[in-house]
């Protein structure tokens, strides 16, 4: 069979399509992406969105459409869901997984508890940790630290000496004194790889206290506030002052804030995650003096000597 894989929005490598492509190698089947002018030439289509918001030419008739942009309910056969991935499909040399599915929390915005249920041990880290050539593992976990074999999991991690990222943050308001240690204990890095940096977030600002107890657990347990990042959700129940509050608090903690727009083409939530994910602009230039688009002439430089950014204003 010709076999044709749509990947519409995956932001990193699609575990679902990798695992789709290994059940059909499996079979002799030829696996190739899908190219729209060839459609009626397969003879499957799988085709995968992850967010609901990205447009995509899907034809129900003609693909098998999942992910969780499309319906919380489809979910791979177990038999496809038990396999390796094969990485080879997009050249990917690290490993990745979910050692759990589920959350404990029930926050409105977010569709994991309605699509996953409670938290569940579903794999061990030998398990996920498919590419041995690297030492660099991708945690998908939407709640790492709630599940019931989180333990397990750490001493898995520093038996192999692993770098590790969770790639969709951690609970800081639940985090415990043994956590936070169990934390700092690992090699977690970005999602690039490139920073020994691990992901939060501070969705509500109402829960300003739940927040700092976290972040000073985990400078108590030997993280550093550089190494604390924090993805801010702005515009679903908040206002422009309780978002400059939560991106000044963290600020002056030293960790380092990423905006996430609930709404992405509302002018302000466009606006302020530029100014504060554009780490250039957020290091020289303070809200109330912010305009974008506002182009620098090339021929001055601020006090230091340098060049203006594109979008800084001139103090006076």
């Amino acid at each position: 069979m010709r076999i044709a894989l749509y990947d519409v929005d995956s932001k990193i490598p699609n575990l679902a399509l990798m695992k789709l492509s290994a059940y059909h190698k499996e079979r002799g089947d030829s696996i190739e992406w899908y190219m729209p002018l060839m459609r009626d030439h397969y003879d499957k289509i799988y085709a995968s969105k992850v967010f609901a918001y990205s447009d995509g030419d899907l034809d129900p008739s003609r693909m098998e459409i999942g992910g969780t942009g499309w319906s919380l309910t489809k979910t791979l056969p177990l038999e496809i869901e038990r396999l390796r991935p094969d990485c080879s499909l997009y050249e990917f040399r690290h490993s990745m997984g979910f050692t759990m599915r589920g959350c404990r929390l029930n926050c409105p915005f977010c569709v994991v508890p309605q699509k996953e249920g409670k938290p569940q041990a579903t794999a061990t880290i030998d398990e996920i940790w498919t590419q041995r050539d690297s030492d660099f593992v991708i945690l998908l976990d939407n709640d790492f630290f709630g599940n019931p074999q989180w333990a397990n999991r750490i001493t898995e991690i520093q038996k192999h000496s692993l770098r590790v990222n969770f790639s969709q943050g951690l609970n800081i308001r639940l985090i415990t004194d043994e956590q936070a240690k169990a934390l700092a204990s690992v090699r977690f890095r970005n999602l690039s790889n490139k920073k020994n940096q691990v992901h939060f977030a501070w969705d509500n600002f109402r829960q300003e206290r739940m927040i700092r107890a976290g972040i000073e657990r985990c400078l108590e347990a030997g993280l550093m506030p550089w190494q604390m990042a924090f993805y801010v959700l702005v515009g679903y129940d908040s206002t422009e002052e309780d978002d400059l509050h939560r991106i000044t608090v963290l600020r002056d903690y030293g960790c380092d804030p990423y905006v996430m727009p609930y709404c992405s083409t509302d002018p302000y939530q466009r606006k302020f995650a530029r100014w504060v994910n554009h780490k250039a602009i957020f290091n020289t230039v303070e809200w109330a003096e912010y305009r974008p688009n506002v182009k620098r002439n090339r021929g001055t430089t601020d006090r230091g000597g340098r060049k203006e950014n594109d979008e800084r204003i001139h103090r006076g």
